[in-house]
């Protein structure tokens, strides 16, 4: 429509400064200095930069920290990576008197059970402690003390 009413099609579109209406009469923000002027520094830009300093080729050393939780040993087996032979086992169980039997027993002989009866904690594998061992190389992994 523009061509029949006259008016000439533009063949670029506007400048940077056109478009969002910078007037070069409008005076500036900051002091420019004019053409054989040196600059005092108030309001000019920095020093050119220098570059970045050369590189220092520092080998890089990079330790891998493995961080394993504690192992918690109970009255059941385990499965578990033996610390020894480094083979996937499931624990074997083995139970000794330890501080809960042998007190089981002294509260049972206070009780009048001096015949026999004050042994029957040695029976019973609920009272003693336990020991995980490592069923391929026999090795002592844990224990679980009960008292």
């Amino acid at each position: 429509m523009s061509a029949l009413s006259g008016a000439p099609i533009p063949s670029a579109p506007p400048s940077y400064e056109e478009t969002i209406g910078i007037n070069v009469s409008y005076p500036h923000p900051y002091p420019v200095p004019e053409h054989g002027q040196k600059p005092d520094g108030k309001g000019m830009n920095p020093p050119p930069y220098m570059g970045q300093p050369a590189a220092v080729n520092n080998p890089v050393t990079v330790q891998t920290v493995l961080v394993q939780q504690p192992v918690v040993f109970y009255d059941r087996p385990i499965q578990m990576c033996c610390p020894s032979c480094n083979q996937m086992i499931v624990t074997h169980l083995s139970y000794d008197s330890g501080a809960l039997t042998w007190l089981s027993c002294g509260g049972l002989c206070l009780l009048g059970c001096i015949v026999g009866c004050c042994l029957i904690p040695f029976c019973i594998d609920a009272l003693k402690d336990v020991d995980h061992t490592c069923p391929k190389c026999g090795a002592l992994i844990g224990s679980y003390k009960r008292l």
